[in-house]
């Protein structure tokens, strides 16, 4: 990877232009959703939302012009191009990291205090036993679960890690991390509510104007309500105090044989095995199927690792699993699909499996 120091002014703002085909108005910021279920749309930001949630986020980690970001993420995400925003806002430095992502070049490079990473990096850092740089003072993690054990290990390597919870729709985060728990502070600028299933709505100045969305050659605006906000698919606890717990997504649960799995835990249970028993090489994903006699199965799809030790993560992962949910045998694939933040495109892995390539 190689490092560059990167200008903030004003062009930092194509980085959003809109889908080819659409010409957008002067104020949007376009940013396609990460697809890992259903069809991709483009959400469609203001420049000033994004600049709302970017204050918000400086205020609660005190980012000053003194900071410098380290970027290992895509700027066409909102995860990678809030950093760009946030740095515009507090006068702080970024260097982005381009080229294939590797974890040693990341770990190596000296001088930066703040950085945010996918669960998927954390675990390649923790893999290969990488201390984090001395200047490093914070860490957000966010696009996905991260499994504690990793976590565990990445804390004990030095890395000063902050999970964080947020979406494409609120311009990057809702929630941190609190320190020494599992809870997360809300920023100021949301209003959260939930459901009697636990599903949470968000209100707030920083929310989406809408969505976009391609229908046969013509665009669409589907328009998001400022008055009754998002309702997201992800269940939340609200504690007393005013702090989030995050619960686990409606679309990761699936029905086998009439019983609910929650697939979040499972994985997090596959990222811990791996550390446990060193396989630290390639790559596990869990996956529902469709059955027609259970409604849905289980499948572990694999790459990059051999057939023995697929078979031995297998065994283990099975040994913790309920009867429902056993797994029969590991899939090898040459690779597991994935979007440009790291996460498994479901869709596409289910091909794949189902058509026995």
């Amino acid at each position: 990877m190689e490092a560059h120091l990167l200008s903030l002014d004003d062009s930092i703002w194509s980085h959003t232009a809109p889908p080819a085909g659409h010409s957008g108005g002067t104020d949007e910021c376009h940013f396609q959703t990460s697809g890992s279920e259903g069809t991709p749309k483009w959400v469609v930001h203001t420049r000033e939302s994004l600049r709302i949630n970017a204050r918000a986020v400086n205020a609660h980690f005190s980012i000053t012009a003194a900071d410098h970001w380290l970027l290992a993420l895509p700027l066409n995400h909102v995860g990678g191009f809030s950093i760009l925003v946030r740095a515009q806002e507090s006068g702080s430095k970024v260097t982005q990291l381009v080229g294939k992502w590797n974890a040693r070049d990341f770990a190596a490079f000296e001088g930066a205090t703040l950085a945010s990473l996918v669960p998927a990096q954390v675990f390649d850092l923790v893999a290969q036993k990488l201390r984090a740089p001395k200047s490093m003072r914070a860490v957000l993690v966010g696009g996905g679960a991260l499994s504690p054990e990793v976590e565990k290990a990445a804390r004990e390597l030095g890395w000063p890690l902050f999970k964080t919870y947020g979406m494409t729709e609120t311009g990057s985060q809702v929630s941190t991390q609190r320190p020494g728990g599992d809870e997360m502070a809300v920023l100021p600028i949301w209003s959260l509510e939930t459901d009697s299933e636990a599903v949470l709505t968000i209100r707030g100045p920083a929310l989406a104007k809408g969505y976009l969305v391609q229908k046969g050659s013509e665009w669409h605006f589907e328009p998001l309500s400022a008055q009754n906000g998002l309702r997201t698919r992800d269940r939340v606890l609200i504690t007393k105090d005013g702090f989030l717990r995050f619960l686990g997504r409606e679309a990761g649960t699936v029905k086998i044989l009439g019983e609910l799995v929650a697939l979040a835990p499972i994985q997090a249970q596959i990222d811990a095995l791996r550390l446990e028993l060193g396989l630290h090489q390639g790559h596990a994903v869990v996956i529902d199927l469709p059955d027609e006699r259970k409604e849905a199965r289980l499948a572990l799809a694999v790459a990059g690792m051999s057939a023995s030790d697929a078979d031995k993560l297998l065994a283990r992962l099975n040994a913790g699993l309920r009867a429902f949910e056993q797994i029969e045998r590991p899939t090898s694939l040459p690779e597991i699909p994935r979007n440009e933040l790291g996460k498994p495109q479901f869709e596409v892995l289910r091909r794949l499996i189902t058509q026995g390539k």
